[in-house]
């Protein structure tokens, strides 16, 4: 009777240290929880901002390509590439055709009126110290004209605000695209701190505003690409 008092009162002691081990690990995993959630969102938005950024170049070589008379109307457009004799030139991947901030996936289109984008060039005025930078691209200056005689000098938005934006997804000349997503963000854009206010356009684009930096580590600057294609 001894002998199976005792070997329950061992397995009792075991049960006890078991729980105490997994009561441990649960405390421990609770505690990296936050820094892991943080490091796989820092990943998407690295992710996010490089398709946001080869966006941007694809409708600056869309935007050459057409002399500055068309803008693309949908992000087909861009994966369709561009007429070279009897082939076609590739301009995107189709991996950045996602958004990986949105839920659907789907790119907002941004159109090249006085709405989103003087908010977004007054921010990259912002960071520039108050030098908006000029269009590489003297092609895309018809465009960026009403969103320089439309920047608001005296008011600013909210940097972490979400936007009551207008959801366009498809079939509206577009001349950048920003996320869906209204979630304040783990990195700065030019100085922003929500998806919703990144925008991803050839305009602006001087070697001094393309600069992402985070409230962690900073982002590495990604120049525009050299052109591809001839006459470019």
């Amino acid at each position: 009777m001894d002998r199976a008092k005792n070997n329950r009162s061992e397995q009792g002691m075991t049960l006890l240290a078991v729980m105490a081990l997994l009561a441990v690990g649960a405390i421990v995993l609770l505690a990296a929880a936050p820094s892991i959630y943080m490091e796989v969102q820092r990943e998407k938005e690295l992710e996010s901002i490089r398709r946001g950024e080869e966006i941007a170049e694809a409708i600056r070589q869309y935007v050459i390509h057409y002399n500055g008379t068309r803008l693309p109307e949908s992000i087909d457009d861009l994966l369709e590439g561009l007429p070279q004799g009897t082939k076609k030139r590739m301009i995107l991947r189709e991996s950045a055709a996602t958004d990986p901030l949105s839920e659907d996936g789907q790119w907002r289109l941004i159109k090249a009126d006085a709405d989103t984008i003087p908010a977004f060039a007054k921010r990259v005025q912002d960071f520039n110290n108050g030098s908006l930078p000029g269009n590489p691209t003297p092609l895309l200056d018809r465009f960026s004209i009403i969103i320089v005689n439309s920047i608001n000098t005296e008011n600013e938005d909210d940097l972490t605000a979400p936007d009551d934006f207008d959801l366009t997804t498809e079939d509206a000349p577009f001349i950048g695209v920003a996320s869906q997503s209204r979630s304040r963000s783990v990195l700065t854009y030019y100085g922003i701190e929500n998806h919703s206010k990144w925008v991803f356009t050839p305009l602006f684009r001087g070697s001094q505003g393309f600069s992402p930096r985070g409230r962690g580590p900073q982002v590495p600057p990604q120049p525009p690409r050299r052109p591809s294609g001839p006459g470019e």
